[in-house]
């Protein structure tokens, strides 16, 4: 695969991986204290990534879940926040300011914070009164964020006896770092494919639902926007029929990511719209993707970790073609603001 380290990859996935004792330690002792809601508090896409454990909590469970902005968290005074809260708290660096700034008032309320970093010895590894640390790049973050939430969340579910398969699942978790790397060399072609006849093209309309709408916000707003330039619109697709569609045209270039959750039916609805009004439709379906040693249930879960792994090469090769690394900013950590 172009520009790709795949020792690094497995590497850090498994190291998600390997957390789960660690996790599992953590959470049964913060439940024996007495949890009443959970909260994901971040700044940017690392807060996004934690839509899809929301999610799985919020539709498996009858624990209150948020997911919240920190800098808002801070200005809103949540009446849900207080000594029974668990607050996740990632950012890769460990140094975002306004997470950091969360992370202290959050404690001022009282509540329990876990931090997910990729560096010890950081400003928020140093104030949580849990720290888990996986070390990640900007390609391999947005899999390892996942694994890690998801791990936090079927512990919380099955303690609390909503999640009579959690054994399986776990289980079949440790599949998935050989069958992500199996759905990047399956997508290579079409990647390299995608970014050729893409590299000048200035907007792109995203659209995805359920589990998946958090990876579907991610990629156009931190990937696209963020790290190549090229305006995008993000909208779930529930929403698309009551605005976006009308920007619609014969050349529009929609990007559709479908999972396999009940949701489904959702992206279908869009699909056969745009491929009607539009000669431009992507669409990168998790069903396409064998996943060895995952059953249905689980792949149903598991679909915006497949999404980010395939989208990781769409990105690599756009890089390439457009002669922009993903590194290359404007402004963020360039100017005050």
């Amino acid at each position: 695969m172009f520009n790709f380290d795949v020792e690094r990859f497995l590497r850090i996935q498994n190291g998600a991986l390997a957390l789960k004792s660690d996790f599992d330690e953590a959470i049964d002792s913060i439940f024996e204290k007495g949890i009443e809601n959970v909260f994901f508090v971040g700044t940017g896409g690392a807060t996004i990534l934690m839509f899809a454990a929301q999610y799985i909590v919020k539709n498996n469970s009858s624990m209150p879940v948020y997911t919240e902005i920190s800098s808002e968290l801070i200005l809103m005074d949540h009446k849900h926040l207080g000594e029974k809260s668990l607050v996740i708290l990632p950012s890769l660096s460990g140094t975002t300011k306004e997470t950091v700034e969360a992370a202290q008032f959050c404690k001022e309320k009282g509540a329990t914070t876990i931090s997910l970093v990729g560096h010890t010895n950081t400003p928020l590894a140093n104030i949580t009164d849990y720290t888990f640390v996986n070390f990640a790049a900007d390609d391999t973050s947005c899999e390892s964020f996942y694994i890690q939430s998801y791990l936090l969340v079927f512990r919380l579910m099955y303690i609390r006896g909503e999640m009579p398969n959690y054994h399986q699942v776990v289980e079949e978790m440790k599949c998935l770092p050989e069958a992500l790397l199996k759905v990047k060399e399956a997508t290579e072609e079409r990647a390299a494919a995608f970014a050729k006849q893409h590299k000048d093209t200035t907007y792109h309309i995203l659209s995805g639902t359920g589990i998946d709408w958090g990876q579907t916000y991610y990629y156009g707003m931190c990937i696209l926007e963020e790290m190549q330039w090229i305006k995008t619109r993000p909208v779930h697709a529930s929403d698309f029929f009551h605005g976006t569609l009308e920007l619609v045209e014969e050349n529009t270039s929609i990007l559709l990511l479908k999972g396999e959750d009940k949701s489904r039916a959702l992206t279908e609805r869009v699909e056969r719209f745009a491929r009607h009004y539009s000669k431009e439709v992507t669409v990168f379906d998790t069903k396409d993707y064998e996943l060895k040693g995952i059953s249905d249930h689980v792949r149903s879960l598991v679909s915006p970790i497949v999404l980010a792994t395939l989208l990781e090469r769409v990105s690599c090769h756009l890089e390439e073609q457009r002669n922009h690394p993903l590194s290359t900013r404007r402004y963020y950590k360039k100017v005050p603001f």
